[in-house]
């Protein structure tokens, strides 16, 4: 037998485990004697009342029963059938691990560098302003998750089996608490050893990782890929090609149209990043002028439509830093992070417009690339209006709404710094416009949202994929190109860690499918 029981615990009762399983045990129907297991299952917080509080949920289970438990079977893989895998992020690495369950070897190859390697380049871009177009917060082992904050929500629950994804990175050193959080989060911090783990689980059942392997070249006939070739030269020969390289990573959209590979425009979101203090925000959703202790750094999460665009908050960093994100010199892109213990005295999130293929056929530019040109074209205009290096321009909140330059800008977690410049201007006129009525009627849901106290960052760029590699529904291979297998956020299947990881198992059968 198997019973749930449910518990609302104030804030200061958090911290005894041990003592919500008892009061669990209390409140179940099964006889306490007959109990062998009690699992806690999912946690949050309401904070609708005058008082937060967090819902726990537990499962029980008697005596008969065994605690279900999800277990991993990876095969030595010397010897099988070669899948090419083109990036080692998450949607990669995943792909990688199924790859090892199913009987097939992975090889990846990564442009740019490992987890520990790359904090150089890193620190390049924070404090010297210098982009190494690839190793930088998008590019490297673990993709851009690794060092921009780790968070595991998804509101994807049919690519794939979310518990699997979830237990895969608790077996390799991630917190176990992600398996109940309502919002589970590793921290960056936190993530790159969790990575480093991952990757030695695929050397160690015989899959092969090879970094600083740019890959520039397509290996192919008239219907069938037979692998890539590296900037080095070297080639790389498979019986299935998997392309799991990011959002980011535009020479690749280039390199495929080059080959004579389709693909496709995509809607994407263009904007800025919205930083304002954290207590503040606290303050606002938990109404509390001083956080209690046991509750965590609050978010929030706000939308509206505005003349049939959306206007949303995006990966929304409690308790974060803002970080210089670009991938090539003369561009200005930031994103947002947090450690694990999220106790950065600032919040930030990426604030956007969505942007449609009317809005940029004015470029005259090619159909396809439309889209990311004009990403591109904002990119470099905001970096153009900055001083030549990674200092990003800003605004105060109210500022940008006024239209007006401000005197001064408030502290900033954002390492580069910033410089007060006219974004109301710098911006496409029907970007600004839009954001400023958005942050509006954010200013009317949450109140206290609206204030100078917050800095306006741009660019908020990098939401998603402007381009689409088109894949079949149900072999999930290009449609005119069979072995060829796009997957994740960069092919336009994945927004984030976990759904990019489930789409990377969910590949990586179709792999297998396609190979037997």
């Amino acid at each position: 037998m198997i019973d749930s029981v449910e518990l609302k615990v104030w804030p200061s009762e958090t911290n005894d485990l041990e003592a919500l399983k008892q009061k669990a045990k209390q409140k179940s129907k099964i006889r306490e004697a007959d109990i062998a297991h009690v699992k806690l299952v999912k946690r949050s917080i309401d904070a609708r009342g005058r008082r937060p509080i967090f819902l726990y949920r537990f499962k029980l289970f008697t005596q008969e029963e065994e605690l279900p438990e999800t277990i991993f079977h990876y095969q030595k893989v010397n010897g099988q059938k070669k899948v090419i895998i083109v990036g080692a992020g998450p949607c990669g690495y995943f792909a990688a691990l199924k790859c090892l369950e199913v009987g097939l070897k992975p090889i990846i190859l990564e442009r740019g560098k490992d987890v520990r390697s790359r904090r150089v380049d890193l620190r390049n871009i924070q404090q010297d302003g210098i982009v190494n177009p690839h190793s930088n917060y998008c590019f490297g082992e673990g993709g851009a998750g690794t060092y921009s904050d780790g968070k595991l929500y998804t509101r994807a629950k049919k690519r794939g089996d979310i518990i699997e994804v979830l237990q895969t990175l608790t077996d390799h050193g991630a917190n176990p608490a992600i398996m109940y959080e309502s919002h589970p989060h590793i921290g960056s911090n936190k993530l790159p050893k969790v990575i480093a783990a991952i990757r030695e689980t695929i050397l160690n059942f015989g899959g092969e990782i090879h970094f600083g392997k740019f890959v520039n070249g397509i290996i192919r006939n008239e219907v069938k890929v037979m692998g890539v070739k590296s900037e080095d030269g070297i080639e790389y020969l498979g019986d299935a090609v998997v392309m799991a390289t990011g959002h980011s990573a535009r020479d690749i959209f280039y390199l495929l149209h080059k080959s004579g590979i389709a693909l496709e425009r995509k809607d994407f979101a263009l904007g800025v990043r919205i930083e304002h203090p954290q207590p503040l925000i606290d303050k606002i959703q938990y109404n509390q002028f001083k956080r209690e202790q046991g509750l965590p750094a609050s978010s929030y999460s706000l939308a509206c439509t505005i003349n049939d665009r959306g206007i949303f908050s995006f990966c929304m960093c409690p308790g974060g830093l803002v970080i210089p994100a670009a991938t090539a010199p003369g561009e200005i892109v930031i994103n947002g992070m947090s450690l694990s213990r999220r106790d950065s005295p600032y919040a930030n999130s990426g604030t956007v417009v969505a942007i449609q293929e009317r809005d940029y056929q004015r470029m005259n530019a090619h159909a396809t690339f439309g889209g990311l040109d004009f990403q591109k074209e904002v990119e470099q205009a905001v970096f153009k209006a900055g001083n030549g290096s990674q200092q990003a321009p800003a605004q105060r909140l109210t500022d940008f709404v006024k239209g007006k330059v401000s005197k001064s800008l408030n502290e900033t977690s954002y390492i580069p710094g910033l410089l007060s410049s006219p974004l109301h201007e710098i911006l496409p006129d029907f970007v600004y416009k839009h954001l400023k009525i958005g942050i509006l009627e954010f200013g009317k849901k949450m109140k206290g949202y609206f204030t100078e106290e917050a800095n306006v960052i741009a660019t908020e760029s990098r939401t998603s994929s402007p381009i689409k590699i088109p894949r079949d529904h149900s072999t999930l291979m290009h449609p005119d190109l069979n072995g060829l297998f796009p997957a994740g956020e960069g092919a336009g299947y994945a927004g984030g860690i976990m759904s990019a990881a489930m789409d990377g198992q969910s590949v990586a059968i179709a792999v297998n499918s396609y190979l037997n």
